[in-house]
């Protein structure tokens, strides 16, 4: 138990993780024991509900292996059924409905375990709010209260997860934390199609079935920020690829010319990094780069874009930094790196904890180079080859 990742968790992100997924925990034991039995309409209606909803999400993921695709979250179709099941089951079964993002997460393996039980958690107590403002015996499924209730759903429970991912990692950004805006619109859809399948599933429940093919479309629409990301994100440290960096970066420049504010521009590249990946493995090697991203997002200032170059070299681009402001940056950065240890494991399968890791840092300024991206990372190159002629594990300044 020691050993689970949960514990590597901020002191009050831990606590607050904790505290959401006991309450879960004690409301759905609540359910379960207060909870009449369900008739065998309701059944029927859960049927309908769990059998459409499974079967979309059975072969949208059949046929995403089928062309190659990665293994993703279905929440938004998660999201739409648990609507349906607020509008028009009666608590215990909705118990049942919350079965289904669990099991979906067991069946697909996913690594951070701990963070899955914490959005399931969120959600769960999102979902049994959301009923018993429309009423836990006989919810109530009149137009304007059903909007009221659907909006509480999305805001309630966005904030439990943003305040959680917030704790557990203060530096990150706005996108990270809450989402993005066609996050939001997901949602919005999300839970239309889920209130109008409770209603119709109420009517009759067969008729629950007519919800398959719109929800099929927004199990497909739900991928596209995970594929807009996924062309955006480096694949081994989730930071910016070479590409997007340097669609940002551009962009943030013009800004600053036409402000004359001060930007800089950081290069990074771990010193004897090719060691790590002959003496201890490739495994390790990715171990380290996975660490140095994660270093680099908790270390830089807030507002500064990190992307990845390839192979083991970073670049930062500081908006609003003077040359001063950079180079404490990138000795912070220098310092932070030489104290790193990334646990991972050797070629001989036995456990491994990298240490001794350093890097050289070079640093260019618009006071000195200009706001054009490609005359910032010559010069930053320059200072980086200088960086390591003169011993390496510096930061020097073009």
């Amino acid at each position: 138990m020691r050993d689970w990742p949960v514990w590597t968790l901020r002191r009050r992100a831990l606590g607050y993780w904790l505290l959401i997924d006991g309450s879960a925990l004690a409301v759905v034991v609540y359910v379960i024991v207060s909870s009449d039995q369900p008739s065998p309409s309701e059944i029927a209606r859960f049927a309908a509900i769990a059998g459409t909803a499974g079967a979309v999400i059975i072969l949208s993921s059949i046929y995403s292996h089928r062309i190659g695709e990665t293994e993703r979250n279905p929440w938004a179709a998660h999201l739409s059924y648990l609507t349906a099941g607020i509008v028009t089951l009666p608590p215990n079964l909705l118990v049942l409905l919350l079965f289904g993002p669990a099991l979906h997460c067991l069946l697909t393996q996913r690594p951070e375990s701990h963070r899955w039980v914490f959005t399931l958690s969120a959600t769960a107590l999102s979902v049994f709010a959301t009923r018993y403002l429309l009423g836990w015996a006989n919810p109530h499924a009149g137009l304007l209260l059903m909007v009221f209730a659907a909006t509480f759903l999305l805001v309630l429970r966005a904030a439990l997860i943003a305040v959680g991912l917030k704790l557990r990692r203060p530096s990150g950004t706005f996108e990270e934390t809450v989402g993005e805006p066609i996050d939001a619109v997901l949602g919005i859809v999300a839970v239309s199609i889920g209130g109008l399948m409770g209603c119709v599933a109420e009517a009759n429940a067969v008729h629950a079935l007519i919800a398959g093919p719109p929800l099929a479309l927004l199990e497909r629409a739900a991928q596209l920020p995970q594929w807009r990301r996924s062309a955006q994100r480096d694949a081994k440290t989730g930071l910016a690829n070479a590409v997007h960096w340097d669609t940002r970066a551009r962009y943030e420049l013009t800004k600053a010319s036409a402000r004359k504010r001060p930007t800089a521009v950081m290069l990074l590249d771990l010193d004897h990094f090719k060691r790590v990946n002959d003496e201890v493995g490739h495994l390790a090697g990715d171990a380290a780069l996975a660490a140095i991203s994660l270093l680099l997002r908790g270390t830089v200032r807030r507002g500064d874009l990190v992307g990845r170059f390839g192979g083991e070299e970073f670049v930062v681009l500081l908006p609003e930094a003077t040359p001063e402001e950079a180079e404490s940056v990138a000795e912070r950065v220098r310092k932070a790196v030489a104290a790193l240890r990334v646990p991972t494991m050797g070629t001989d399968g036995k456990p491994h904890e990298l240490r001794g890791l350093t890097v050289s840092i070079g640093v260019s300024t618009t006071l000195r180079f200009g706001y054009e991206l490609p005359d910032l990372l010559v010069a930053a190159d320059a200072a980086l080859l200088a960086a390591k002629a003169y011993g390496r594990n510096l930061v020097s300044m073009a």
